[in-house]
């Protein structure tokens, strides 16, 4: 049997950061099987998160969104693993945290605040492609 390991990027927002949610995210991530890879603290510019947004540019949220990303530190973080992108997402849960399942990231420790961008704690890749693009600009 072959075990085709693949890489994904995990971003904890400023929120998680700020709500030092950080350690029980990374714990999640580490039970569940997925190995670091590589993890670095990081107060982003706003040239690398136009980059890693640019699919949403000159949509009402981008702004926002930017403006949030901004906010505080994040938490970078290249993990592995087989299945490791559909995993991850199923382990973050849905993007709404008001209706994201218990026994999520998002499920378990985020809620609505009412604010212009949901502040949804993590952001995990979406598919190999996006991995691929995403770990490029995070990770070089």
């Amino acid at each position: 049997m072959t075990i085709t390991s693949e890489e994904s990027l995990v971003l904890i927002k400023p929120d998680g950061v700020a709500r030092n949610l950080t350690g029980e995210i990374l714990s999640r991530i580490e039970a569940k099987g997925y190995q670091l890879v590589d993890i670095k603290l990081i107060e982003p510019e706003r040239s690398l998160l136009a980059a890693h947004y640019a699919e949403h540019e000159g949509k009402p949220f981008y702004e926002p969104l930017l403006e949030f990303m901004e906010s505080g530190p994040i938490v970078a973080i290249r993990i592995a693993g087989n299945r490791v992108i559909e995993g991850f997402r199923s382990l973050a849960g849905t993007t709404d945290p008001t209706t994201a399942a218990p026994g999520t990231i998002r499920g378990d420790l985020g809620r609505d605040w009412g604010l212009k961008v949901q502040q949804n704690l993590v952001h995990g890749s979406d598919s190999p492609e996006s991995a691929e693009r995403e770990l490029a600009i995070w990770f070089g």
